[in-house]
């Protein structure tokens, strides 16, 4: 008889999991409380707008075609996406503007030309980059850090070996300037630190690796836009004998003798082998295992940040912005400063604007855009009243619109949605609204983050952005690849 699992969550490393394990014979059940999958990867539909909700950039597509691989199965009949000409538009306050053309060579002469620099100094960064990964990213990303045997085998020794290179001691934001030195130039590399919702100024310079992800490997989009990418794995992974139960949330985590027993559900103890979760750590703590201790790095570290969205249905087009935009703060160090510090929001925010009508039309009425627009916010803070702190960032967004683009867009929004750090929280489990759990705000950020399994109790698991190695869809997608690894085939 194959030994029965039950996934906890419906995000996206959940889904993975869920898919891998079955593959390997298991009897998979996933279990989300919501009334439909995905997690942060979700969509909603409002006066004829179609907005994605959650992440919006898709870089490593492979990870996703791994799942259809493991049947035999060709990925491009069951997922499509395009690579993008421009992984993103870069806008500042002095009418600069700069294309990210996913060709380095020819993003590199964009610097030069605009900027006026080297074109040598991206090409090298990028090189730089991609032999950083080559060292360190099948460590980081696709092995415990958290199993001492693994210390031992040939790709950590050779990371070992190559300590230097990861440049841990130095901060994202110091290597940048190093490296690029021009202000613009260091702003655009500096923000791969807000990929997970850290700070370049305190975020170890090993981040950069990130770069070779999206500009080497390059950025890609897929063809029904962000959430299609759920529907085509649920409807494989369903296809494969994968059992989703929506509208179920596992009220606790049976244990016996250090030894997963099941789960219990509507108030029912239903026996499983194995349980994997998908939910934040801190939640999963305190809800599903509330007689085991919250393990303490998690809970001294320094969260990741919040955001606060608008989701806006816009009746004109903007034929200046690509699908993804940035409208930089004057003063960047001072926006990390708010967020982390003062845990508050500057009045001169970076602005993020994804238009996924830009590449999938029906997403919008004809001669009108979405866009999902994006500023970071603290984690929820005691005492703050979430409507005014949305009023704040929203006319700080329209002010920076205006400065930046030239256009007041306020009269062009003919539909509204918002999501804050409490409604993140509430709708997503995000504990604090913290997007990606901790943050890499320190050199010991990666192995801080809580293991893919548990050493106190045996088969449980633990998949998604706010355990190791990270946020992201690449990231919990590899922890998916991790814990797979962790469990033999039965079939």
């Amino acid at each position: 008889m194959a030994l029965k699992v039950a996934v906890i969550g419906s995000g996206i490393g959940g889904i993975a999991t869920a898919i891998r394990l079955a593959a390997k014979g298991y009897k998979v059940d996933v279990f989300e409380q919501a009334p439909n999958p995905g997690g942060k990867i979700k969509e909603f539909r409002i006066n004829g707008f179609r907005f994605d909700t959650g992440p919006s950039l898709l870089t490593y597509p492979e990870l996703i075609a791994e799942l259809f691989a493991l049947y035999g199965d060709e990925p491009k009949d069951y997922f499509q996406y395009i690579k993008l000409d421009v992984s993103c538009k870069y806008f500042w306050d002095d009418g600069t503007t700069i294309d990210a053309w996913q060709q380095p060579n020819r993003f590199a002469l964009e610097l030069e030309k605009v900027l006026g620099i080297d074109k040598n100094w991206l090409n090298g960064y990028l090189k730089d980059a991609e032999r950083l990964y080559d060292i360190a990213g099948d460590t980081f990303i696709f092995h415990s850090l958290h199993k001492p045997a693994n210390y031992l085998s040939r790709p950590f020794l050779k990371t070992l070996l190559s300590f230097p290179v990861l440049d841990p001691l130095r901060t994202l934001h110091q290597r940048n300037l190093n490296r690029l030195k021009h202000p613009k130039a260091v702003q655009i590399f500096d923000r791969y630190a807000t990929y997970n919702g850290s700070n370049p100024y305190k975020t170890p310079a090993t981040l950069r690796m990130i770069a070779h992800l999206e500009h080497n490997m390059g950025a890609c989009f897929p063809h029904n836009g962000m959430y299609g990418i759920i529907e085509s794995l649920v409807m494989y992974a369903q296809s494969k004998g994968v059992k989703f139960h929506y509208m179920s949330k596992v009220e606790k985590v049976l244990v016996k003798n250090r030894s997963v027993q099941g789960i219990k559900v509507h108030s029912k103890m239903l026996p499983f082998d194995i349980v994997v979760s998908d939910t934040d750590i801190m939640n999963f703590y305190n809800h599903l295992l509330s007689e085991y201790p919250i393990p303490k790095n998690q809970t001294k570290g320094q969260r990741s940040s919040s955001a606060i969205i608008f989701y806006w249905g816009v009746k004109k087009t903007f034929p200046t912005l690509q699908l993804h935009n940035i409208l930089f703060a004057n003063d960047y160090r001072k926006e990390f400063e708010h967020v982390f510090v003062t845990r508050t929001l500057t009045n001169d925010p970076t602005v993020y604007i994804f238009i996924s009508s830009k590449l999938v039309e029906k997403d919008a009425p004809a001669g009108c855009e979405n866009w999902f627009v994006m500023v970071n916010a603290p984690e929820i803070t005691p005492n703050v009243d979430s409507n005014a702190l949305v009023q704040q960032a929203r006319s700080h967004v329209l002010e920076k619109i205006k400065s930046v683009l030239g256009v007041d867009i306020s009269p062009e929004i003919v539909a509204e949605s918002v999501a804050h750090p409490q409604s993140i929280e509430r709708d997503t489990g995000s504990y604090g609204g913290s997007l990606y759990g901790l943050s890499s705000n320190n050199v010991w950020a990666a192995f801080n983050r809580h293991p893919n399994f548990s050493n106190k109790i045996k088969n449980l698991f633990f998949v998604g952005g706010s355990v190791h190695p990270g946020g992201g869809i690449p990231l919990c997608l590899a922890s998916a690849k991790i814990v797979d690894n962790e469990l033999p085939l039965i079939n």
